[in-house]
């Protein structure tokens, strides 16, 4: 509950015409995106912040958010990337006290614009039944009709590429460079965190923007590549889909996660799809089918790759599954030093069952 009984009403509605009414939080505006839910119960200030959530309204399925304020090292990258919040209870007051800020004085830094008192868990079921669509948020318009003119505007995520809007504009160094694991990272949204596990392993990190070409990357000398996260559709992405394939031309070892994942898959003619509703939290069962083990996985992700390409492709190895539904989580290119999920095995928030992953690549490029 907000400190501040008088509480203005804000409106959301979706793309199929369902009208809610809810609190205003956060900034006082209007917002649009496409609507998406995640199930996790902690970790909220890193998933604002997680690039890959560019161009989506976020619902917090947890009851409560912001309880435990905001912290400036709680985050995956230079601020709030989500297009706004949907919540139950967006709590102004906090409990924590290392935390900085409330989650409402973060918003209004940040222009956010959210709504609470909202059903989420309907509101999610309902998400899970008709599917990803299209909304708005405004605390500042209350005539339905002009907020659906609005909405109509908005364009769909199927065939959206986003990947570059959100990449660095210039290049950036982590690590010691004095490391023979120099690793090129092409940066689609890449989380702080997958970086901070690649320089954990003793790797010299150079991060590059989304498109540049694969011959500015050699020129770094790296000795391996990584292939970030990222939102949006990955199959307009053709000048990344060039460079995975120059990278696995070369042979080089490369490593890609949750987005790329899916451009690994394209460089090798495995098409993605738009998923119904999307993986989004901290509890996903995978099964690793090379070991036997399972391990619970952090996911965010609206797209995937086609099972019956891959299965009928006889470059590709199947390395990872899903338990709740059997998708593909990770691949492995044959004859290739490449491999990637659809996961994230940094796992922030989340459990740490997957970062052997960033073992394996290590390994891969001191061999």
């Amino acid at each position: 509950m907000m400190l501040n009984q008088q509480k203005k009403t804000a409106l959301l509605i979706l793309e199929d015409g369902t009208v809610i009414e809810g609190h205003a939080f956060g900034k006082t505006g209007t917002a649009t995106g496409e609507i998406c839910f995640n199930t996790g119960m902690t970790g909220y200030q890193e998933v604002f912040t997680d690039p890959s959530y560019y161009g989506q309204v976020i619902i917090m399925n947890s009851v409560h958010t912001g309880n435990y304020g905001v912290k400036s090292a709680d985050v995956e990258s230079d601020g709030v990337k989500v297009k706004a919040v949907i919540g139950r209870n967006l709590e102004e007051k906090y409990s924590r006290f290392m935390a900085g800020n409330s989650l409402q004085e973060y918003f209004e830094k940040e222009g956010v614009v959210a709504i609470d008192g909202v059903d989420t868990r309907a509101l999610v079921q309902h998400v899970r039944t008709k599917g990803a669509m299209n909304c708005i948020i405004s605390s500042e318009e209350t005539d339905v009709n002009v907020l659906i003119q609005q909405l109509q505007e908005v364009p769909s995520m199927n065939g959206l590429e986003l990947a570059s809007v959100v990449s660095t504009d210039q290049s950036y160094t982590l690590g010691d460079e004095k490391s023979e694991l120099r690793v090129a990272v092409l940066d689609f949204g890449v989380k702080k965190n997958i970086l901070h596990c690649l320089v954990e392993r003793g790797a010299y990190v150079k991060v590059f923007n989304a498109k540049t070409p694969f011959a500015e990357l050699e020129r770094f000398n790296p000795k391996g590549y990584f292939v970030s996260n990222g939102p949006g559709d990955p199959a307009p992405m053709d000048y990344a889909i060039k460079t995975v394939k120059d990278i696995l031309a070369a042979d080089k070892p490369l490593f890609g996660i949750c987005l790329g994942h899916q451009l690994l898959a394209l460089a090798n003619d495995i098409p993605t799809f738009k998923m119904h509703h999307g993986h989004r939290g901290l509890n996903h069962p995978v099964k690793n089918v090379v070991t036997g083990k399972s391990e619970i996985t952090t996911q965010n992700h609206g797209f995937g790759i086609e099972p019956e390409a891959v299965e009928s492709n006889d470059n590709i190895e199947i390395t990872h599954v899903n338990l709740n539904d059997n998708s593909i989580e990770g691949i492995r290119i044959r004859n290739k030093n490449a491999f990637s999920v659809q996961y994230h095995p940094e796992s922030t928030p989340g459990p740490h069952d997957s970062r052997y992953l960033f073992d394996e690549f290590v390994q891969m490029m001191q061999s």
